[in-house]
């Protein structure tokens, strides 16, 4: 109960009002006119009809009010309590200036009641003294088309006004109705302009607004805005209408929402929001559920396009949210679950078995039979009616049907995320059976290994913690609970945990299940699985036979055949423990077959009959290996199948298997004949299927048995088979072995042999067969004709062998025919040699001139060679020549190969590196002395003041003559460095 005192307060502030109504006149209120104001007012009783005048006394009285207002706040005599409950009306001058104001807008209004200026000046006028002072936000930028209405929404709430010192609703509740009054009369003149009617809704959403206004009066004139404006500008009336409906909460949102959502379904996620969050009431999450299953649906067929950008998924993602929140009030239970499941059965099984109507297009009368669908005017058949997509229907929803269909069918690689929603579900309404079953059912049903550990994770937590709330209602019985409700209550538990230590045995199992389900023809997951079962053989035995009846053999993944293998092998070794009889018989029958079956490969196949062969030997059944191979290799009478022709069976091309020859041919090796062994390698050859090893090894093999010519046959066959590279190693083994047989008896037919073989081979591969040859022609023939095959060598080899080749040559000529001789092989090497190879044999070449006492000779040579040596890279060269030159030259020779090297050095410096040097050294020369190089003071100096200046070398030069500087090396000194190889020799010196 207020006291006393603020009663009397409230009643003498209260006393102040109304202010504005009736309309204040000097003859109500002489306080009004001042002797001032008489000009004015006779200036607008001479022109009542001037807008312009009208305007500037408004203007002028204002703005004199204004600062009048202004110097009283900053004086600050107003009491606190006093503006809390007036606001801007808190003192008599504030109070007059209004009823001035308003005394002037309405004699201007009697004049001129239509002008919009005029008007909203007069109601923001109107609204500062019982709104307060309006505050002013920043804003950039200009006018923007109208956004969509989720935009709207947030742009309006952030540009919402805001209000400083308003009247009070209590004191000022007068003043409150006048300003509404106004408003009507400004919206009677001007109906159609939204602005007005945007105005007046300002007044509904400030604080202090009267509930009488803010409410009920809001409400049916924001529906009077609706039915008065044209339909373009509603948009603007409904942001206001929906921030307004908002504010207030509870049914009113609901019935502003419900409204606005049949023209525009945009904000139907904003409202869904609001709805499990209210301000003011309690959430509705049945009616947000049903909203947003129906969004998933229209997204999932194409008719609704999220403003938020959800995707249909995400849509249905948001409804489990709800579903898993509000579990209670959302889904049915149990009982009710079952019955709408054994329902929609029915009803789906009748719809199945129903017939086709007679006629849809009206042509005849139907009489009976199931509803007919009528398509609307753009031919499409209107949406049927679902009771689970109507937000004001009050029936539940069957969650697991809604899971099912909308969820699991629609999005399947999503399965682990739907099913654990689905069993949380049932866990927050207490289900935890069928939350079980819910697991399991999911478990047995995803296909990616995403899925299966999110279930697998989901439902060892939720069994861990069912286990802890057990424990724990053991330790802290309720003291209702009596000894047959614990026994009871133990022996579920035990139950329980056997359950749970079963569930996580079985992971591997379900997760083998889980890749098995999503490709039955994965062969290495099947092995997997008989890898888990390890000792249980009757398991083993029936996962290799469902395996076996399930694999498509076109489809499978590699390695197929070895499910038959180890299936086979499993027999053999008496089970997977080795504790059973081995059972050869069903092996066989395994392998039988295995035979019969289309394998991706002949490979495959022909591995099957290997392996048979095999395990028929290491039980000693010799014949029987061989009989089995004798099935596998038997040869169709049309032999010109091509192995690589896929549209043909894998048995039909068994027969050109070079894998299942080789295995035949090395059994009938290991226990055949020789004479089995000639007639199968024979088979090989005819089929031409042999490589090069099938043509060793079966020369090899009659070589080992004496069939001498039989296996040299072999070798021409083969050498006729291939061409080189192939046949180059079956010549050097054919030709090494013929030599080794026969060495000087078949001399004529061996050089026939070298010669045919010469004759193909590319001149990379020659080197060998040449020196063979030679060899040959050494040690059984003439050292003339040895010589010319060398020779006839140098010239046909590729270019990396022939420095080789060539010292060979030189070699066995010095032998055979002395140091001159060799003097035109070594003018050949140096004609025919690469630069780089020509300095190396130019050495050689001026060692044997020297040797043979031919100093000028040798002198030509090193001058020949050293235009391929760079000072830098070939120090060796120029120290030789060097030496050379001390023992066997004089003064002149040994300046001559100075200069030359110079020469040399100076054509090889052609980096940029040592041109800047150059360049360098020359300034520095230029700059320091300006005087005439001194003439040079011995014949030495002469040579090298000579050899700089020459314009270049003194022999030809060759074609290549940059060769490539060796790492860490400096650049080439210049022509101011000494020269650490110039020897100085006195004019009274003698060599």
């Amino acid at each position: 109960m207020p006291s006393v005192a603020e009663k009397t307060t409230l009643e003498t502030l209260s006393s102040c009002f109304p202010l504005t109504f009736p309309v204040p006149t000097p003859t109500i209120h002489p306080a009004l006119l001042t002797v001032d104001d008489i000009r004015r007012e006779e200036d607008l009783l001479r022109n009542p009809s001037s807008f312009r005048a009208w305007w500037t006394a408004i203007q002028t009285t204002r703005e004199a009010f204004d600062t009048e207002l202004k110097a009283e706040w900053r004086a600050n005599t107003i009491s606190d309590e006093s503006t809390q409950l007036l606001g801007p009306l808190a003192t008599p001058l504030s109070r007059r200036s209004l009823q001035c104001l308003t005394y002037l807008y309405e004699a201007a209004l009697a004049q001129f009641p239509g002008s919009f200026k005029l008007w909203k000046s007069y109601l923001q006028m109107r609204m500062s003294y019982v709104l307060g002072r309006l505050v002013q936000k920043k804003k950039a930028g200009g006018r923007k088309k109208f956004p969509e209405m989720k935009d709207a929404l947030e742009e309006e709430r952030e540009d919402a006004e805001e209000w400083e010192y308003g009247l009070n609703a209590v004191v000022g509740w007068d003043e409150w109705r006048a300003l509404v009054a106004t408003y009507e009369r400004a919206l009677m003149w001007l109906p159609k302009l939204p602005r007005l009617w945007l105005m007046y809704f300002t007044l509904f959403s400030h604080p202090m607004c009267p509930p009488v206004v803010s409410h009920t009066h809001a409400r049916r004139t924001f529906d009077r805005a609706l039915r008065t404006l044209p339909p373009s500008l509603h948009s603007r009336i409904w942001v206001r209408y929906l921030l307004w409906a908002e504010g207030k909460g509870g049914a009113t949102t609901v019935s502003v929402y419900r409204r606005y959502l049949a023209i525009d379904p945009s904000v139907t996620e904003h409202y869904a929001s609001i709805l499990l969050s209210p301000a003011d009431a309690a959430p509705r999450p049945l009616e947000a559920a049903k909203l947003l299953l129906s969004l998933a649906r229209k997204a999932a067929r194409g008719e609704y396009v999220s403003p938020e950008g959800r995707s249909p998924y995400q849509l249905l993602g948001d409804f489990i949210d709800v579903v898993e929140r509000f579990s209670d009030e959302v889904g049915l239970d149990v009982h009710e679950t079952v019955q709408s499941n054994e329902a929609y059965a029915k009803a789906e099984a009748q719809q199945n078995g129903s017939l086709e109507p007679t006629s849809v297009d009206g042509r005849l009368v139907r009489t009976a039979g199931p509803a007919v669908t009528v398509a609307a005017a753009d031919g499409k058949p209107p949406p049927a009616y679902d009771e689970d997509e109507d937000p004001l229907s009050k029936r539940k929803l069957n969650i697991e049907r809604i899971v099912r269909k909308d969820g699991l069918e629609v999005y399947k690689d999503q399965g682990g995320r739907l099913w654990t929603g689905l069993a949380t579900y049932w866990i927050k309404r207490g289900e935890f059976d069928r939350a079980s079953n819910t697991f399991e059912a999911g478990i047995a049903s995803v296909l990616t290994v995403r899925d299966f550990t999110q279930i697998f994770d989901a439902y060892a937590k939720f069994s861990e913690s069912l286990l802890s709330a057990m424990m724990e209602n053991l330790q802290n019985p309720d003291e209702d609970e009596d000894e047959e409700d614990a026994k009871d209550t133990e022996q579920e538990l035990d139950v329980k945990m056997k359950e749970f230590e079963a569930l996580m045995e079985r992971r591997q199992f379900l997760l083998n299940e889980v890749l098995l389900r999503r490709n039955p023809n994965d062969v290495q997951e099947w092995q997997k699985r008989v890898a888990l079962w390890d000792k249980n053989d009757e398991k083993v035995a029936e996962t290799y036979t469902k395996a076996l009846e399930t694999v498509h053999p076109r489809k499978a993944t590699a390695n197929f055949h070895r499910l038959y293998i180890d299936f086979a092998k499993f027999y053999e070794e008496g089970g997977a423990s080795g504790l059973a009889e081995p059972d050869l018989g069903s092996a066989r029958k395994i392998l039988e077959k295995a035979t019969k079956v289309n394998f991706k490969t002949v490979e495959d196949l022909a591995e099957i009959w290997c392996e048979w062969s095999e395990m028929e030997l290491r039980h000693e059944n010799y014949d029987e290996a061989i009989r089995v191979m004798q099935r596998a290799a038997a040869i169709p009478k049309n032999t010109k199948i091509s192995y690589h022709d896929h549209s043909l069976s894998a048995q039909a091309r068994l027969f050109k298997s070079l894998k299942l020859w080789s295995f035949y041919v090395d059994l009938e090796e290991s226990i055949g004949t020789v004479e089995s062994a000639k007639a199968v390698y024979d088979k090989i050859l005819d089929l031409k299927i042999a490589n090069a090893q099938i043509i060793i090894n079966y020369a090899a093999f009659l070589e080992e048995n004496q069939y001498w010519e039989d296996s040299f046959r072999i070798y021409e066959r083969g050498t006729e088979l291939f061409t080189f590279p192939i046949s180059f190693e079956i010549w050097n083994i054919y030709l090494s072995k013929f030599v080794k047989r026969y060495g000087g008896s078949k001399l004529e037919r061996a050089r026939d042999l070298f010669e045919q073989a010469l004759e193909k081979c590319p001149p990379t591969s020659c080197k060998p067969l040449f020196l063979m040859y030679g060899k040959l022609e050494e040690d059984h023939g003439l050292a003339k004709r040895a010589m010319s095959i060398y020779e006839r060598a140098t010239q046909t080899v590729a270019d990396q062998d022939k420095f080789e080749m060539f010292t060979v040559y030189i070699a066995k000529a010095t032998a055979n025919y002395g140091l001159p001789a060799i003097r035109p092989i070594y003018e050949r090497a140096l004609e025919v040699l690469p630069d780089k190879q020509t300095a190396e044999m130019c050495l050689r070449f001026a060692a044997l001139e020297r040797k043979l006492g031919e100093i000028d000779r040798a002198r030509a040579i090193y001058a020949h060679a050293s235009q391929f040596c760079d000072p830098r890279v070939n120090p060796k060269f120029w120290a030789e020549w060097n030496s050379f030159e001390i023992e066997t030259g004089s003064e002149d020779t040994f300046r001559e190969m100075l200069r030359i090297k110079r020469s040399v050095q100076a054509q090889f410096n052609t980096e940029a590196s040592y041109l800047a040097a150059q360049t360098l050294s020359t300034k520095r020369s230029n700059g320091a002395s300006t005087e005439p190089t001194p003439p040079p003071s011995d014949p030495m100096a002469a040579a090298e003041q000579q050899a700089s200046g020459a314009k270049g070398p003194a022999f030809v030069a060759a074609t290549i003559t940059t060769l490539p500087r060796p790492e860490g090396t400096e650049a080439g000194p210049t022509q101011q460095e000494t020269n650490a190889d110039e020897i100085h020799i006195s004019d009274e010196e003698d060599l």
